[in-house]
């Protein structure tokens, strides 16, 4: 947020800044969608519904989540949030109480930290493997389980990384927090966002309910990132439980936008296949550029949009000493935004979003090329 609003002062200026920094399509929202929306306007679908999300979207969210990935969950085992992010606080406060601990993989997306501190949980930090695309293992997460152990958190797809689990990776941390009754939260807000597999969910494993929960979103997988609609998949039990904190908090994601859900989730999906297509073309063009500077590290990333480059060969030259001195320099010399790996929890990487046009990705990654060699 630091760095955006520096670039946001700097366009203000009338400066030319390359932002690789926003973590949402580029793409519009796709016509079907837009067009439920006006028409629930035109109806006057404009009142409260209840405040977990309407039974219509529920069962949409059930059906699709179904269809992709072979689950079985019902509308009682399911609420609609204010958003992704919404879904995965509200978990938070449910099920983390003082003391418990909450197994974090690094590098994060930067919520899990923050809302685990506010719950007053312990974030125990798990180091993954950067020269294999920053994946981890069960063998790898075991040695941080203590008896306080609360809950995993996974995110494959990866942001920051674009970092995917393999399935046969991802059911063996299933077996091991099933067998220690330990909850695990999958954060499958990238999930549809695959490219060298089909899409998959842990929650497909058989008798998994009652150890994983789901946290999903519409905002990244059909361009709906201002509608806000996120949800969770869960036993009822902690669904009713969300539910009574969503009913003080917000009481139900807006009304217009449920409808537009409806349509997304039982609409035509073929916007999906188009943009993954395009952010394949736009990756590999980034990784390509990237690994042509000298000294940048960088993996192939095999999900969501994001590339994340290891920008250590920097340190100790003009001053810098850390990514967010990176980002910083790289933003007020070359007028390209992109997000330190500090707020990810490392500090020798960038993150770039390439949720952008070709034409903003040459030209932004012509100026870090340009940068680094004026080091």
């Amino acid at each position: 947020m630091k760095v955006a609003a520096a670039a946001e002062k700097l366009r203000r200026q009338g400066v030319d800044v390359v932002d690789f920094g926003a973590g949402e399509p580029d793409f519009p929202t796709p016509d079907n969608i837009k067009r439920a929306a006006v028409a629930a306007i035109d109806a006057n679908f404009t009142k409260y519904t209840a405040a977990g999300g309407t039974q219509e979207l529920k069962e949409a969210i059930c059906e699709r989540h179904a269809s992709d990935y072979g689950t079985s969950y019902k509308p009682n085992e399911c609420i609609v949030t204010v958003g992704g992010k919404h879904v995965i606080f509200n978990l938070m406060q449910v099920l983390v109480n003082p003391g418990d601990e909450v197994i974090i993989p690094v590098p994060y997306w930067v919520t899990y930290k923050d809302v685990v501190n506010y719950a007053g949980g312990t974030c125990v930090f798990v180091d993954t493997d950067e020269e294999a695309g920053f994946t981890f293992t069960a063998a790898m997460l075991e040695p941080h389980i203590s008896s306080r152990t609360k809950l995993i958190i996974i995110n494959s797809p990866s942001n920051p990384s674009g970092g995917v689990l393999s399935r046969e990776e991802f059911e063996k941390i299933y077996h091991l927090c099933a067998s220690r009754g330990i909850l695990m939260m999958t954060d499958e807000c990238y999930c549809r966002f695959l490219y060298d597999e089909e899409p998959f969910s842990i929650a497909s494993m058989p008798n998994s309910k009652e150890t994983v929960i789901v946290a999903g979103s519409l905002s990244k997988t059909y361009a709906m990132t201002g509608w806000r609609i996120g949800f969770g998949l869960a036993p009822a039990s902690f669904i009713s439980a969300i539910g009574k904190l969503q009913s003080h908090m917000t009481s139900n994601p807006t009304s217009i936008a449920q409808k537009a859900a409806v349509e997304a989730l039982r609409g035509p999906q073929e916007s999906v296949g188009i943009m993954l297509a395009e952010y394949r073309d736009r990756r590999d063009y980034v990784i390509d550029r990237l690994r042509a500077m000298p000294g940048v590290r960088i993996n192939v990333p095999k999900g969501a949009f994001y590339a994340y480059p290891n920008i250590g060969v920097a340190f100790g030259k003009n001053g810098i000493q850390s990514a967010m001195d990176f980002s910083e320099k790289l933003l007020d010399q070359a007028q390209v935004a992109v997000v330190p790996g500090e707020a990810f929890g490392t500090d020798r990487h960038i993150r770039i979003s390439y949720a952008t046009s070709m034409e903003q990705l040459t030209k932004g990654l012509n100026r870090i090329e340009t940068f680094l060699k004026g080091l």
